[in-house]
This record gives structure tokens, C-alpha cells and sequence, in this order.
């Protein structure tokens, strides 16, 4: 009897746990009014994969995603590096505070966004093969240069139903836009 007390107890808080709505993979800071921010400049992502369009890939989509929901203004790529250019900005995928200040003057906008593509392409489990993306943003204010805004997203990987019946997964295109929208939902809170 206590052991069947104890699951049904392990059961809820897992039950519990599975349907909150608060992802623990998500930052907002609480101090920021985040309706200021109307427009914002994509930086080009830090690539850590071997995929080597992996970057510019899933920036176009962010970019597009953003302009898409009509909730921010993303100034258009060729600005931004023309901007980095003229900023002297030393790694465009990671400004120091200060280079975010001086890039902000010169693009005139209210927020920089820079990121990360951890995980980019197939990824094997047996006999099966399947496309996964692991991908991190977050969004730089652009009066100080702190982080504000951070969250990240992984999608696709071999699942038990590929791993069964041998399937492929979702293809590349598909699994990128699931993690851009899950990504853009934490901010769109």
C-alpha cells in the first residue's frame, strides 16, 4: 500500500511538472519593458557545428520568423554587416558591451540579437538516422549591453517511433522553423 501511494505521488509530480507552462530554459529580465524594443538587428550566429552554412541558415530564419510575426522591425542583413563593418566590431557573433552600444548608434535600433548553432544536421541511433538542431539566442539591450533576454531550443533527433519502424525524421527546414517558433514564443510571452 505505501508502495503504491508513492507512485501514484511520483506520477502526479511528474503529470505536474509535464504541464506547466513555464519553460526552465528561458530568461526574461523582470526590469526590462520589453514594448520599447520595436526594432532589432540579427547578428550573425556562432557556428559550433561541422555543417558549415549552419549559422547563416539558421539566422535567415530568425530574421524571416521575426519579420513574420510583425512584432519587432529586424533591419535587413546587409545593414547589419555594413554596420559591423563601420563599427569595427571584432567578432560579429559575440560584440562586447561596448561594440552592442556603438553598433546600436549606427544601426539605430533598440535591441541586438546574437546566438549560437550548438547541434546542426543528421544524428545516428542504431540504423537510424534523423536531423536534430540545437540553437541558443539572446537579445542584448542596447543602452548598456547586458543580456535581457535568453532561451534556446532543440528539435528533431531519433525517436523511439524512427528507431522502430527506420524512419528519417522531419526534414532539416522543418525541424529549424519548429526551434526558431519555440524560441520566438518564449519571447512573445
Amino acid at each position: 500500500m505505501e508502495l503504491l501511494r508513492h507512485i501514484i505521488l511520483l506520477a502526479m509530480v511528474l503529470l505536474l511538472g509535464a504541464c506547466s507552462g513555464r519553460s526552465s530554459n528561458a530568461f526574461r529580465d523582470q526590469n526590462m519593458d520589453f514594448g520599447v524594443i520595436q526594432n532589432v538587428a540579427v547578428m550573425p550566429m556562432a557556428n559550433h557545428t561541422r555543417e558549415q552554412s549552419a549559422g547563416d541558415r539558421v539566422r535567415d530564419v530568425l530574421f524571416n520568423k521575426l519579420l513574420y510575426t510583425g512584432g519587432l522591425y529586424a533591419v535587413p542583413l546587409g545593414e547589419v554587416k555594413r554596420g559591423t563593418m563601420r563599427a569595427a566590431t571584432a567578432d560579429a557573433t559575440a560584440p562586447s558591451p561596448e561594440e552592442v552600444v556603438k553598433l546600436a548608434g549606427i544601426l539605430k535600433v533598440d535591441a541586438i540579437i546574437t546566438g549560437a548553432v550548438k547541434e546542426y544536421g543528421e544524428v545516428r541511433s542504431g540504423n537510424a538516422v534523423a536531423n536534430v538542431i540545437s540553437v541558443s539566442v539572446q537579445m542584448l539591450e542596447t543602452q548598456t549591453g547586458r543580456i535581457i533576454w535568453s532561451a534556446s531550443s532543440t528539435k528533431g533527433g531519433v525517436g523511439f517511433s524512427d528507431r522502430l519502424l527506420g524512419g528519417g525524421g522531419d526534414p532539416m527546414n522543418v525541424i529549424t522553423e519548429k526551434a526558431i517558433d519555440e524560441i520566438l514564443d518564449k519571447l512573445f510571452i
